[in-house]
């Protein structure tokens, strides 16, 4: 096994201010690879701005300008993340939650709400 060392000790990230992280099952039990190239960029943008409970309240057309995705193509990505069981959305806020157990193809829209 290769032996971890710090390799710039003076610039170790940690949690200031701010609060998000993506667990390492994210990779390793294809949450990763189930997504889009817009999913992912939706995805991450949500857990970088969510707090420690996962709620973020930027709208939709901060969104759009901060990733430059048009209204199409935010609303699929929003859709794809409720669909797949990585978000909810009430129309005002979102909350990025824990991980199902294993990635999931998107679900009818039955029950969930959208734009």
């Amino acid at each position: 096994m290769t032996e971890k060392r710090i390799l710039n000790p003076d610039k170790v990230r940690r949690i200031d201010g701010g609060f998000s992280f993506i667990p390492h099952r994210f990779i390793t039990d294809g949450f990763l690879g189930a997504l889009s190239q817009k999913e992912i960029l939706l995805y991450m943008f949500l857990v970088l701005v969510s707090d420690r409970n996962g709620l973020s309240f930027y709208s939709y057309d901060s969104i759009c300008s901060h990733l430059e995705f048009s209204v199409d193509e935010y609303i699929e990505g929003r859709n794809a993340l409720i669909g797949k069981g990585l978000i909810v959305f009430d129309g005002t806020i979102f909350q990025v939650l824990a991980l199902p157990p294993e990635p999931m193809e998107c679900r009818k829209k039955g029950g969930v709400k959208y734009d």
